[in-house]
């Protein structure tokens, strides 16, 4: 079954159980699924696809609960946290700092990289291995600290 098979069986499931959260998350999900696929005039899009939009609005949700935070508003950032929790489900499982921080040595290692002036040279690399399995701010950081 692909994600997006996934996706419209649990949007059922979620009518189905009136889930109101789950189904407005899912939603959202399948609205952005068909526009990418109408990008392209396509029916469908590829798995890899489909997670990357499910990654970008796990990230989006992310960026919107710590505005929410900052200003107070629990009520809506609570909001935010349920989708991400519910939108996480589709996503392969995340590595741990430590993980991420060894292939990031690594990388460095293999690279060559001397200092922050190599930071392109690295994050590339680093990134086409950890798509998707890690957070690119974790990243980020990790190839700052390990460059210094």
């Amino acid at each position: 079954m692909t994600l997006t098979e996934q996706i419209n069986h649990d949007i059922k499931q979620a009518m189905l159980a009136r889930e109101k959260a789950k189904l407005e998350a899912l939603r959202a999900v399948k609205a952005a699924i068909l526009l990418e696929a109408a990008k392209d005039g396509s029916a469908d899009v590829s798995d890899e696809v489909a997670m990357g939009i499910v990654q970008k609005l796990v990230k989006q949700r992310k960026d919107a609960s710590t505005i929410f935070k900052e200003q107070d508003r629990a009520d809506l950032a609570k909001d935010e946290d349920d989708q991400i929790a519910i939108l996480n489900v589709y996503l392969p499982a995340q590595m741990s700092e430590d993980e991420v921080r060894k292939v990031v040595a690594d990388t460095i290692a293999q690279v060559g990289a001397a200092g922050p002036q190599d930071m392109g040279k690295v994050m590339g690399p680093v990134m086409g291995k950890l798509k998707g399995k890690a957070d690119g701010k974790l990243i980020s950081a990790l190839v700052k600290e390990g460059l210094s």
